[in-house]
């Protein structure tokens, strides 16, 4: 296994991990997507490769607001189920945070739904603090 940059042939592998976390999104949605961050010099993807297929993919970007330093952020990282705690999760995200680091970030952040409980021990044990809680308010247009 080895982490590389994502490619817009990798669209079907993301897609169909991402349903895997209830996130549905098609395999032409998803190469639309990747096709637009890999425009973005302050984007990254990276998936974790194996023999025959990505075992997971983490997408990394910055964060530039006017009440607080640039940052970097996690956007996603999924693990497919048949590959958790095999350590590839924490690679994804040393991945990201040496993107973040060469792009000039002091920092990493990442937002984590209430309910991904494991997720939240998960990033703990790989070093990240849970600094805030927030909700999220979304108008539809």
């Amino acid at each position: 296994m080895f982490i590389r940059k994502a490619e817009l042939s990798d669209a079907a592998h993301l897609s169909a991990l991402s349903e895997q976390l209830d996130y549905t999104v098609t395999p032409e949605d998803m190469a639309a997507r990747l096709g637009k961050i890999f425009n973005e010099a302050d984007h990254a993807v990276f998936v974790m490769e194996t023999e025959n297929s990505v075992a997971g993919w983490v997408h990394i970007h910055g964060r530039h607001l006017l009440e607080s330093p640039a940052f970097a952020e996690i956007g996603g990282l999924v693990v497919d189920s048949a590959h958790r705690r095999k350590g590839i999760g924490e690679k994804l995200m040393r991945q990201c945070e040496q993107w973040a680091r060469e792009k000039g970030y002091a920092a990493v952040r990442l937002r984590s739904s209430d309910q991904r409980k494991e997720a939240h021990e998960f990033y703990k044990r790989i070093g990240y603090d849970n600094v805030k809680a927030q909700q999220v308010f979304h108008l539809k247009l």
